[in-house]
């Protein structure tokens, strides 16, 4: 497996784009806007690649201060799930993160994903709130 940093919009992105399309944005019946991605040009993108090469999963990173970025858009490619490539994809994007001198993740956590999260020791922050229709939680990990 290959982890590594993808640049905004290289072909790499795209494929990053149609993963995140697929997995999070058209089962809700949503899809990215020109300039929703646009403004994604400020984030860090990563992705993990299988042994053939195949992008399988993905995940942006958004700096929100100097100390604090949030983790977004995380999505496993279907055929792939629960074979533990999102934990270590998650894993490398603590020690990129905290690499640019970040100290803090915030993420919001659909209610389904929340044990993925708690089991790599992010915290509940608050109450439930809906977004893109779905339940949501804000968590957090301090990184540094």
């Amino acid at each position: 497996m290959r982890l590594g940093e993808i640049l905004h919009n290289s072909e790499e992105y795209f494929e990053q784009v149609a993963i995140r399309r697929e997995i999070l944005r058209l089962p809700l019946g949503l899809d990215f806007t020109e300039d929703e991605l646009a403004l994604e040009a400020n984030e860090y993108h990563l992705g993990a690649w299988n042994k053939n090469d195949e992008l399988v999963a993905v995940l942006s990173l958004k700096p929100l201060s100097h100390k604090e970025i949030k983790m977004r858009q995380v999505a496993v490619k279907e055929s792939v799930q629960k074979s533990g490539i999102g934990k270590v994809l998650v894993l490398f994007a603590e020690q990129f993160a905290a690499s640019k001198g970040y100290e803090t993740i915030v993420l919001n956590s659909r209610d389904s994903a929340i044990d993925f999260y708690l089991l790599l020791d992010y915290s509940i922050s608050g109450s439930s709130f809906i977004e893109v229709g779905l339940p949501h939680h804000k968590m957090f990990k301090h990184i540094a």
